[in-house]
């Protein structure tokens, strides 16, 4: 008679791994991204501010976590906070939703039940997929968050498997238009990964700054800080598009795991006419290609306040997604109390700085 296996024996560890095994681990997981590495932890958030969670199942790694904990006070009460995590699929093989399910307890168990603390995940998933099904039934007794058009964050994703020529073709025929004006145009595209690289785009953005004059939340030295931090095969990606070997756009992008991910862009003033950032985005793809990236989200894109950039990003044919809304898991009513205090309280003064922004 065949004996059965035994049950899978799940563990899990909580803040006992260094940085450089966090990044072995964050590296097998197909929905790794740039928010869970811990460079940028540990740049946005200081060190000291972060925890780690690992799920295994018979030893080995099936599940991980980097969560920033806020503690106004050394009381017990505070958040924790999850960012396009937790990471749960695996590099070749499916997502498996059993993985989800104990992935979900173990948060619950640790951050709220142990910690006391308000317990917020922002998944890495899209209405209406299949990772966001999945997330979906694994954080069932949660409570979700009411999505609105100023807190849900809103992208194109461009499906990445065809060829270059099948992209090329299926653009909107205006973008594409602008596309081979720019190949026209005598422009040169350089990338790399490098201090140099983010040192030009920092002077474009400053430049493309001061004349647009916008609101933002970005802070470009932070994300220097953070490259300078990260393993060389977690960098993100610097391009620069020149024209008469000067500098007149520039973008920059994280690819890890099967996605990437649009982070930042700029425009000199001596380049608006250039359409250099049509000639990027097609050298980021072309490169985006060559690494085997599946998917690629150009980022956020809100047509109420930015018609202009919404346009752009539309004419790359990705489909229109919102991310999932965040989960939340609280029994303390003093973290409840005092977390949701904040948030309105930093939503009041993001909006007055704003509207002075637009005077």
């Amino acid at each position: 008679m065949v004996e059965p296996p035994p049950d899978p024996v799940w563990q899990v560890e909580v803040d006992h791994m260094a940085p450089d095994e966090w990044v072995d681990m964050l590296e097998v997981f197909e929905d790794a991204n740039v928010y869970q590495t811990w460079s940028y932890g540990a740049v946005r958030w200081g060190q000291k501010n972060l925890s780690h969670l690992v799920l295994k199942r018979n030893g080995n790694v099936k599940a991980i976590a980097q969560l920033r904990i806020v503690r106004p006070t050394k009381l017990n009460f505070g958040m924790a906070y999850l960012r396009w995590g937790p990471l749960c699929h695996r590099r070749g093989s499916s997502f498996d939703g059993e993985v989800a399910v104990r992935v979900a307890t173990a948060l619950r168990e640790e951050y709220v039940k142990n910690r006391k603390l308000l317990l917020k995940i922002l998944p890495n998933a899209f209405v209406r997929s299949s990772r966001a099904e999945i997330y979906q039934r694994a954080f069932s007794d949660f409570a979700q968050e009411c999505s609105t058009n100023e807190t849900v964050y809103r992208t194109f994703v461009l499906d990445l498997k065809p060829s270059l020529d099948e992209l090329r073709r299926s653009l909107d025929p205006k973008w594409r238009n602008k596309l081979n004006g720019a190949e026209k145009n005598g422009l040169n595209v350089v990338s790399g990964d490098g201090p140099d690289e983010y040192r030009t785009f920092c002077q474009l953005y400053r430049q493309m700054r001061t004349r647009k004059a916008f609101d933002t939340t970005v802070e470009i030295e932070e994300f220097s800080q953070i490259q300078a931090d990260l393993p060389k095969s977690l960098r993100m990606r610097v391009f620069i598009c020149e024209r008469d070997a000067v500098p007149v756009a520039g973008l920059v992008a994280s690819a890890i795991g099967d996605s990437a991910i649009y982070l930042l862009g700029a425009t000199s003033d001596g380049g608006l006419n250039a359409k250099g950032s049509y000639l990027l985005q097609w050298a980021l793809i072309r490169w985006l290609k060559e690494k085997g990236i599946r998917w690629y989200d150009l980022g956020g894109v809100d047509p109420q306040k930015n018609l202009g950039v919404y346009q752009f990003k539309r004419g790359l044919s990705g489909v229109d997604v919102h991310q999932l809304p965040a989960f939340t898991a609280c029994t303390n009513v003093v973290s409840s109390a005092v977390v949701k205090l904040s948030l309105a309280l930093n939503d009041a003064v993001r909006g007055i700085r704003r509207k002075r922004t637009l005077r």
